[in-house]
């Protein structure tokens, strides 16, 4: 597990293959129109997603829950390295992307200060990749919060939207 080395926190990390090359897993985990039939765990929808991707870029993604209510998810892109490697900050916001604190919209998160979420792409061979995600909250707080089960039920949706590219 990755640990955040100011604090010493095992970070939330989720790793999942595909059967698919990792140019077309980069494909579908940055095209906004592909992000948009991924994005949230089993059950929910995304019926908006935007991004400027690029570093200094931003992103604002919509997530649906079954019963309708939505929830905004804003962003920076700080480093993207094409097939290897983003980093960005995450955060709640509203519909507009302006910055929202978790407890406004009734959510517990415990995020570690100053760290930013990565995500790793790796060629494994024969048609095969890996997506190692890093997030920004400790582990165990992300498996009491429904966070590390919502990102695997996500990885299992963009696999499905890479098996369909």
């Amino acid at each position: 597990m990755a640990k955040d080395t100011a604090s010493d926190v095992q970070r939330m990390v989720v790793e999942r293959i595909f059967d698919a090359p990792r140019e077309l897993v980069w494909k579908a985990y940055t095209d906004p129109k592909y992000v948009q039939q991924w994005w949230g765990p089993n059950d929910f929808t995304s019926p908006s997603c935007r991004s400027d991707f690029r570093v200094g870029g931003t992103f604002l993604y919509c997530m649906r829950t079954p019963d309708g209510q939505d929830y905004y998810t804003g962003g920076e892109f700080h480093e993207i390295v094409p097939h290897e490697r983003i980093v960005y900050s995450m955060y709640f916001a509203d519909e507009h992307g302006n910055k929202m604190a978790p407890e406004q919209l009734g959510i517990e998160h415990e995020a570690i200060e100053g760290a930013h979420d990565i995500v790793l792409f790796e060629d494994l061979g024969d048609g095969r990749s890996k997506i190692t995600m890093i997030g920004n909250e400790p582990m165990e707080s992300a498996r009491t919060s429904g966070q590390l089960e919502g990102t695997k039920q996500s990885l299992d949706k963009l696999a499905a939207v890479v098996s369909r590219l």
